[in-house]
């Protein structure tokens, strides 16, 4: 049996940031496409290489968008974008990782500080995003066969 998950929430039912919601913590409210979103840090950890070295992946490389991206990797095979899906969340992008990097500058959440995570955006045929939570370093230096953290998100609609 598959877990329904959450799609879009009212505006009015968010609660603060930093607080419980729909399986993992509220981090803040941010737009993606022309569509307001609300962006949650899943509890779920676990590591991996985001792919193959020397492999593009076609429509993995959005800055803003990590579902996209996520989607994209997984279709190619990666197994980290694989994990994230089956638990109702992806990878986040660049930016949903700086927005996350906020929050835990906020002292709203917890990441780890003892390595690197990957990031969905794809920086070339070679290496991807990374980013670092001890300082928020952002990283695309990488190779991508590289087996790194991975903290995945959700991001439901606001209405």
């Amino acid at each position: 049996m598959t877990q329904s998950v959450l799609q879009s929430i009212a505006a009015a039912e968010l609660p603060e940031r930093g607080q419980e919601l729909a399986g993992g913590i509220f981090v803040t409210r941010y737009w993606l496409n022309g569509q307001e979103r609300a962006l949650l840090l899943m509890p779920d950890e676990f590591e991996g290489a985001w792919g193959e070295y020397g492999a593009k992946i076609d429509g993995a490389g959005s800055y803003s968008d990590g579902e996209a991206n996520t989607r994209a990797m997984a279709e190619a095979g990666s197994q980290i974008a694989i994990k994230a899906l089956e638990l109702g969340a992806f990878i986040p992008s660049c930016l949903e990782g700086q927005l996350l990097m906020v929050a835990k500058a906020d002292g709203l959440v917890n990441l780890r500080e003892d390595g690197w995570h990957w990031l969905s955006s794809q920086r070339s045929a070679g290496s991807a995003y990374s980013m670092g939570f001890e300082d928020g370093w952002l990283n695309y230096g990488f190779r991508k066969g590289n087996e790194f953290l991975v903290r995945p998100v959700r991001s439901l609609m606001i209405q």
